[in-house]
C-alpha cells in the first residue's frame, strides 16, 4: 500500500509518506498538486496535474511535477509499506520497566483518579520492604541482557512511603553492581509532602521526576483538592519550584490533566510558563464516557482546534524560551524508536508492568485492580501468559484501523488502556483518542517545520 497524509498548519505545507516515513515541507502548488495524482500509479497520473492545474504557470506546474518524480525515484514519496508485522512482540519475555506502587493511598482526591483516589478500588495500602526487594529482583532476573532497567515510584501518592523509597534505591544500587546492570529510578508525586530533605534525595538519585499540576489554579484546585476539599495548587507550586530550583539539569516534568472542563487548555499551558516550568504536558483524560468531567465526541472538534491554538503558542513561547518544551509537540524524525518497536509502543504487559503493594503484577497502572488483568505476582511470576500474549500481539497490524491510518508509525497503535476502557477490546482503539494524537501529530511536525526556518 502506498500512503501519504497531508496537512497545513501553522503556514507550512507538509507532506508525510507514510511508508517510508519521510516528511516534506513544499510550497503551495506542489500541496495541490498532489490532490490529482493516484496514489497506486503516481507518475502515470501525471497528464491529471496538469488537467488540473492549467489555470498555473505551465512552467511551475512542470517544475513541481519533476521534483514529485524524483521524490518518488528516490522512495520517499508515494513509497511501498514497509509491511514488518510483529504478530508477537518480545519472545523471549523479557521485562525491562517497571511502575512501582509503593503507595496505594494518596493524599488528595482528585476528581478524574483513574486510581479511585489512590486506593485502586480496594484497600489503602503501603507496600512493604520484602515486597519492594522482590519486586526489584524479580525486575532483574526477567530482564534479559537488557543493562538499563526502569524503575518509576508510583502511588497513589509514593511520599507517603518515601522511607521505602529510599530503602529501594539504596537496594537496587547494592544488586545492581551483582547482574551488572543500571537501574534508572524515576518518580511521580503530587507535591504535597515535599521538603527540603525528599527533594535533596530525589534530585540525588531520580533520573527524572514527574510533577502533578493541572494548569491554571483555578482548574487545578477545581479537579485536584486536598483531603479537607481545600485546593492544592497554592500548597504545591512553591514546592515544586524549589525542587526545580536546586535541581539544576536534570530532567523532571510538569505533568497535567484536562477535562472537559477546561477545554480551553492552552491556557493552561501558557500558565506552565508564565511561571517559568520549562518541560510540561498535559494530558487528556481517561474515563468513562459517562462520567461528567469526560471527553466525549461533542467535543473533539473544539479540542482539535484547542491544539492547533496551543501550537501556534507554543511557537511563539519556544521563540522567546528555546528551553520550554511541551511533551506532546516534541517529534524526532531524524532518528526515534527502530521500526519494530513503532509498531508496538509502549511494551505493556510484556516489557513493562506495574507491581501493587501485595506485589501482584498487572500490565500498567492504568489496569491495575483490573482482576481479569492480573498476570500474576513477583513471588511466582508471571502465571497469566493467556493475557500477556494478547498484550503482546496488539500492534498496528493487528489491531482494527491502525492499518489504513497514516499515524500508525507515530503513535504505535495507541494507549492499550484506552482501547480496553472505550471499548472492552486490546485490538479496537480509542476514536477519540486516536483523533487528538492525530492533531498532536501534526502540530508537532508544524512546529519542527517552523523552528527549522
Amino acid at each position: 500500500m502506498k500512503q501519504i497524509h497531508k496537512f497545513h498548519l501553522n503556514n507550512k505545507y507538509v507532506v508525510i509518506d507514510v511508508g517510508s516515513g519521510s516528511v516534506h515541507v513544499v510550497d503551495e502548488l506542489f500541496y495541490r498538486a498532489l490532490d490529482f495524482l493516484d496514489s497506486d500509479n503516481p507518475k502515470a497520473s501525471f497528464q491529471a496535474v496538469r488537467e488540473g492545474l492549467k489555470g498555473d504557470d505551465p512552467d511551475k506546474v512542470q517544475e513541481t511535477l519533476e521534483e514529485i518524480e524524483a521524490l518518488i525515484d528516490q522512495d520517499v514519496l508515494f513509497s511501498e509499506d514497509m509491511n514488518i508485522q510483529t504478530p508477537a512482540y518480545n519472545p523471549q519475555n523479557i521485562v525491562k520497566a517497571l511502575c512501582l506502587h509503593v503507595a496505594h493511598d494518596c493524599n488528595l482526591r482528585c476528581r478524574y483518579c483513574f486510581a479511585s483516589q489512590g486506593d485502586f478500588h480496594g484497600e489503602r495500602l503501603l507496600m512493604d520492604e520484602a515486597t519492594g526487594k522482590k519486586a526489584l529482583d524479580f525486575l532483574l532476573e526477567n530482564s534479559g541482557n537488557r543493562k538499563h532497567l526502569e524503575v518509576d515510584f508510583f502511588g497513589g501518592e509514593p511520599l507517603m512511603n518515601f522511607d521505602l523509597v529510599k530503602t529501594l534505591v539504596a537496594y537496587g544500587r547494592e544488586r545492581e553492581k551483582i547482574y551488572g546492570k543500571e537501574f534508572r529510578f524515576t518518580i511521580t508525586t503530587n507535591g504535597l509532602l515535599l521538603d527540603d530533605d525528599k527533594i535533596d534525595f530525589i534530585n540525588e538519585h531520580m533520573s527524572n521526576v514527574v510533577l502533578s499540576l493541572d494548569g491554571r489554579p483555578e482548574v487545578n484546585d477545581s479537579m485536584r483538592p486536598t483531603i479537607s476539599g481545600d485546593g492544592s495548587y497554592d500548597i504545591i507550586v512553591p514546592k515544586f519550584k524549589r525542587l526545580i530550583e536546586k535541581r539544576g539539569d536534570k530532567d523532571y516534568y510538569i505533568r497535567g490533566t484536562f477535562t472537559n472542563e477546561n477545554l480551553d487548555f492552552a491556557k493552561d499551558l501558557k500558565t506552565y510558563y508564565d511561571a517559568g516550568f520549562k518541560s510540561t504536558s498535559l494530558e487528556p483524560v481517561v474515563t468513562d464516557e459517562s462520567m461528567p468531567y469526560a471527553i466525549r465526541e461533542e467535543h473533539l472538534e473544539t479540542i482539535l482546534k484547542e491544539y492547533e491554538k496551543m501550537s501556534a503558542d507554543y511557537i511563539v513561547m519556544r521563540q522567546a524560551d528555546p528551553d520550554f518544551k511541551f511533551f506532546h509537540f516534541m517529534i524526532d524524525l531524524s532518528g526515534g524508536p527502530c521500526v519494530i518497536k513503532r509498531t508496538v509502543g509502549c511494551g505493556a504487559g510484556s516489557e513493562y508492568i506495574a507491581v501493587t503493594p501485595e506485589g501482584d503484577i498487572y500490565p500498567c497502572h492504568q489496569f491495575v485492580g483490573e482482576t481479569d488483568f492480573k498476570l500474576g505476582n513477583v513471588h511466582e511470576g508471571v502465571t497469566n501468559t493467556a493475557i500477556r500474549d494478547e498484550f503482546k500481539c496488539a500492534n498496528v497490524f493487528t489491531k482494527t484501523d491502525c492499518p489504513t491510518c497514516w499515524a500508525r508509525y507515530y503513535c504505535s497503535g495507541g494507549c492499550h488502556a484506552n482501547s480496553h476502557y472505550a471499548n472492552h477490546d486490546l485490538k479496537v482503539p480509542h476514536k477519540i483518542g486516536c483523533e487528538m494524537e492525530r492533531k498532536r501529530i501534526e502540530c508537532a511536525i508544524s512546529v519542527l517545520a517552523n523552528e527549522s526556518d
